[in-house]
């Protein structure tokens, strides 16, 4: 569903540049947010160009899966939400003068939800995570560092996915009261997340609230 929205959100840009879609939906430095928090959500399912796009969706295809495996729907939901969020956040108040898009600040949260597992599970299951997600952050912030690419929204990102999976965990049979709260999060930001896009295209018409 992730990757539909992405999609369709892209081609309706491509399709027709002038609706202002990426304009009205993207992360702005901080001084230029006015208020406009739906920006820290909506900017996450948007991207700059065709390979952008590809390379974001190549990898969320293989990590959504694999985060979805270990943790279920509803916490790969809350995971992306949050990364996205604070990924954006960080890039609009830490990195300057950042007019952002893309699902990579979702993308690094997944990681840093994996990491978390590594981290926690004592498993040899876990320390092969550990391993693995390890070289994907290594990886992942070597690219960071390439011109035009966001730093501090991957690196906002990972934190926030690091800590949504330390604090969410793998489902458990002992901590089995987590999970009605978690269903009931992963709701929240689908319903957050729709409230983004119906102010984002309130702005696009011009009539979006702005809190000075």
């Amino acid at each position: 569903m992730i990757l539909l929205i992405n999609f369709a959100l892209f081609l309706a840009q491509y399709l027709s540049p002038q609706s202002g879609i990426n304009q009205a939906g993207e992360s702005l430095p901080a001084a230029l947010m006015q208020g406009q928090w739906w920006r820290l959500i909506t900017a996450g399912f948007l991207h700059g160009g065709w390979l952008h796009i590809l390379m974001n969706s190549w990898v969320l295809f293989d990590l959504g899966a694999e985060v979805e495996v270990f943790y279920g729907t509803s916490r790969l939901i809350v995971f992306y939400f949050v990364s996205t969020v604070t990924g954006f956040a960080a890039s609009s108040h830490i990195g300057g003068g950042h007019f952002s898009v893309g699902s990579s600040a979702g993308i690094f949260g997944l990681i840093g939800a994996m990491l978390a597992f590594g981290f926690t599970d004592r498993s040899s299951l876990g320390m092969q995570v550990k391993s693995l997600y390890t070289r994907w952050v290594l990886y992942g912030l070597v690219i960071s560092f390439l011109p035009g690419v966001d730093f501090w929204a991957h690196v906002g990102g990972f934190a926030g996915g690091f800590v949504a999976g330390w604090l969410a965990s793998t489902p458990r049979a002992r901590l089995m009261w987590k999970e009605p709260l978690l269903r009931a999060l992963a709701g929240v930001c689908i319903a957050l997340t729709a409230v983004a896009f119906g102010l984002m295209y309130m702005a696009m018409t011009g009539s979006a609230p702005t809190i000075q």
